[in-house]
């Protein structure tokens, strides 16, 4: 039984399995929880068929994530991001470098998207420090050159 209270849902054109093995394949400490084929489902106002639709249910990093593919009717976009908080400036090249590999795509201020089109912030913990240092100095710094990077490397935040 999952004690999460909210468990976000990515609606994926197809091959909910595929989708699971890619991020199971980034997020070592996951793992896959359940798969469901679902065929010759009902349309939504009960007539007729509408073909095959597939659900999983996979951990990644202790957060639970429901994986709907069920066809191209909707696409991520940057409204919905995910954060992945690394410890340090290794993790933050391993993740980025997984994330934008094989399709995916950099973009500014440490966000990338990954194959799927899913967005990401890969950001090193130390940098919240920074932007909410005390000295307003740091915080500037920090900020100014956070716009300069796409991933972002924390030595030159300092």
């Amino acid at each position: 039984m999952n004690n999460q209270k909210i468990t976000p849902c990515l609606w994926v054109e197809k091959d909910a399995n595929a989708v699971t093995e890619y991020y199971l394949s980034i997020f070592k400490d996951g793992r896959l929880k359940d798969y469901r084929l679902f065929e010759n489902t009902p349309n939504a106002d009960g007539a007729g068929n509408d073909g095959s639709f597939e659900t999983a249910v996979m951990e990644l990093a202790g957060v639970e994530f429901s994986i709907l593919a069920a066809g191209p009717m909707f696409k991520f976009n940057e409204a919905l991001s995910l954060v992945i908080n690394c410890k340090d400036q290794d993790e933050v090249d391993y993740y980025w470098e997984a994330l934008t590999s094989n399709g995916g795509q950099e973009g500014p201020c440490g966000w990338c998207k990954d194959k799927y089109g899913l967005s990401w912030q890969v950001v090193p913990v130390e940098y919240f420090d920074l932007i909410h240092s005390s000295d307003p100095k740091v915080r500037e710094r920090a900020m100014r050159n956070t716009f300069k990077q796409k991933k972002l490397i924390l030595s030159e935040l300092k």
